[in-house]
């Protein structure tokens, strides 16, 4: 039994709750019972199926001469091929965990750049760039970004890719998100830009897009000394993903895409319940037009005891889950993130929830 109870909405995580298209678990199934099938549990193939690979770069219609390697984990699987000590490697802040500390655990130094992609951004970066002491060999990028579910412009990229060119500066761009968009703004890509596929590497992943969370597939695509350097230490370190499953993949990339304007769908609708409903209690927070995520200001009331604090006490008090924003990096304190994860009459039970955590605390105020 849960210390706290029954948990109303988990919205701390960040795991989708929606079942995949039913045609991808089929495929998967078709595979996995034919007679010709010879494929073993947990017997993973490598390399990858070169079909897979093929349908991951078609993904990229628009974009030619790139690389691509198909399989998991290859964010922080390259930061190792890539970096090593005395190396610093450029992070927004906040961020999603693995971008600062994939490359920690390989042993580099990592400087901090707030996360918003405004003007603001490209100065700081490029006075860290031009610096005499300046060591900075990559520079990480998510947009859409998690958590702040901030999303970049191409002009914004277009200026990214010439400082980071003239600066002989990796980037690898994190669009995990990319397919998770409301509003009819379509988050672009990087590898939009014409340079970039010579100092970039942009990574996505089927889990939000397909609700494949746990499959644990996903793609880069780039610039090839790179996409090698990936190619060579996952070699090393694991192998290429279980061909049924890789078959499965190919069927979502290649098949019909109604799944995920459904999906989109979902956390649209999920979205405007909860921004909605927590605004009639009077705790504001901004529509997200990207993510599966809310980056909600902490009340004004509550910003003297923090995200972590704050967090602790929609847990206890109102059976809520959310994830502080002082756990994506310092200056992630003052927010918590919301996922959208649960459905709307679970979100309404939250905000109900919330609301009578709020009442109660108002009531003792008054009191004292």
């Amino acid at each position: 039994i849960h210390p706290y109870g029954f948990i109303i909405a988990g919205a701390a995580v960040q795991s989708i709750d929606s079942r995949p298209d039913e045609k991808f678990i089929k495929t998967l199934h078709n595979i996995l019972s034919s007679s010709n099938n010879k494929a073993k549990v947990l017997v993973l193939n490598y390399p990858n199926n070169p079909t897979t690979e093929m349908a991951s770069l078609d993904f990229y219609k628009e974009v030619v001469d790139i690389c691509t390697k198909f399989g998991v984990y290859i964010l922080s699987d390259l930061a190792s091929a890539i970096t090593a000590n005395g190396d610093q490697v450029i992070v927004p802040n906040p961020s999603y965990p693995i971008h600062p500390y994939g490359f920690i655990i390989a042993g580099a130094a990592v400087q901090s750049i707030d996360s918003k992609p405004d003007e603001k951004f490209i100065k700081t970066l490029y006075n860290i760039l031009s610096s005499s002491n300046n060591k900075a060999k990559v520079l990480v990028l998510n947009y859409p970004n998690n958590p702040t579910t901030e999303m970049a412009s191409l002009d914004f990229y277009k200026e990214i890719v010439d400082i980071c060119t003239k600066f002989g500066v990796y980037i690898l761009s994190d669009l995990a998100y990319a397919e998770i968009y409301f509003d009819g703004v379509i988050p672009p890509s990087i590898l939009e830009i014409p340079k970039a596929k010579k100092i970039a590497v942009e990574f996505s992943s089927l889990s939000k897009t397909y609700s494949m969370p746990g499959w644990r597939v996903g793609f880069a695509v780039g610039n090839k000394k790179l996409i090698e350097a990936l190619t060579k230490i996952k070699s090393y370190l694991d192998y290429g993903a279980f061909t049924p499953v890789q078959v499965a993949a190919i069927a979502a990339l290649n098949g019909s895409q109604k799944c995920v304007d459904d999906i989109r769908s979902i956390y649209l609708k999920r979205r405007n319940v909860l921004v909605e409903g927590f605004s009639r209690i009077g705790w504001n927070m901004d529509l997200p037009k990207s993510t599966m995520f809310v980056w909600a200001p902490l009340p004004k009331k509550y910003l003297n005891i923090g995200s972590l604090e704050f967090s602790k006490l929609l847990l206890e008090n109102g059976k809520v889950a959310v994830a502080p924003g002082i756990g994506f990096g310092k200056n992630g304190e003052g927010f918590v993130r919301i996922g959208l994860v649960e459905n709307e009459n679970r979100i309404r039970q939250a905000i109900k929830n919330i609301k009578v955590l709020f009442d109660n605390n108002n009531d003792n105020d008054k009191e004292g």
